[in-house]
């Protein structure tokens, strides 16, 4: 599978083009919060489907929401912050349309995955955590991506780049070298 997703790139065939990202363009219509709230139940267990509606809209939760929802929902701001950071598929902040998912499990470790992280940071001009200023990207690290056989490897969206090496972390990447 991993090798597969490579094809593409060793035969230097053209990915599909990349459609803007909309989390780009979108600033925070709060008249369109107020229409998400207002279609909501006031009961405290509508925060979660609420939050998960307003990021669906946005890509994120824009933290001036925060007050509009605790409000509705008879909340202090605080406890929906505090919802918001227990939840790791909660975010403050606008992520990258793609998210590129670095295993550090054991066998991607012993494999080199330190070295993949690295130069994946390096391609990309990030930390952990971070997203690049065009939301094309967002970094993060994660336990295991569970294809341990492919170690070490990467998840870049929602396709699998197993038994990676600084050569396929600089064809997976290579645009973003030359300024594309």
């Amino acid at each position: 599978m991993s090798e597969r997703s490579l094809d593409f790139l060793v035969r230097g065939e053209k990915e599909q083009a990349p459609v803007e990202s909309e989390m780009a363009t979108k600033e925070v219509n709060l008249t369109r919060v107020n229409e998400l709230i207002a279609g909501c139940s006031e009961e405290r267990w509508a925060l979660i489907p609420l939050l998960q509606k307003v990021q669906s809209e946005f890509g994120y939760i824009p933290p001036e929401c925060i007050p509009l929802i605790a409000r509705k929902l008879r909340l202090f701001p605080s406890q929906v912050q505090g919802v918001i950071s227990f939840y790791a598929q909660l975010y403050t902040q606008p992520r990258g349309r793609k998210v590129v998912r670095v295993c550090r499990g054991t066998a991607c470790h012993v494999r080199g995955g330190k070295t993949i992280l690295k130069l994946v940071k390096e391609h990309l001009g990030i930390e952990e955590g971070e997203t690049t200023p065009d939301l094309e990207y967002t970094l993060e690290t994660v336990a295991c991506i569970g294809v341990c056989a492919l170690a070490p490897n990467i998840v870049v969206g929602d396709r699998v780049y197993g038994r990676m090496n600084p050569k396929k972390v600089e064809l997976l990447f290579r645009s973003r070298r030359a300024g594309g």
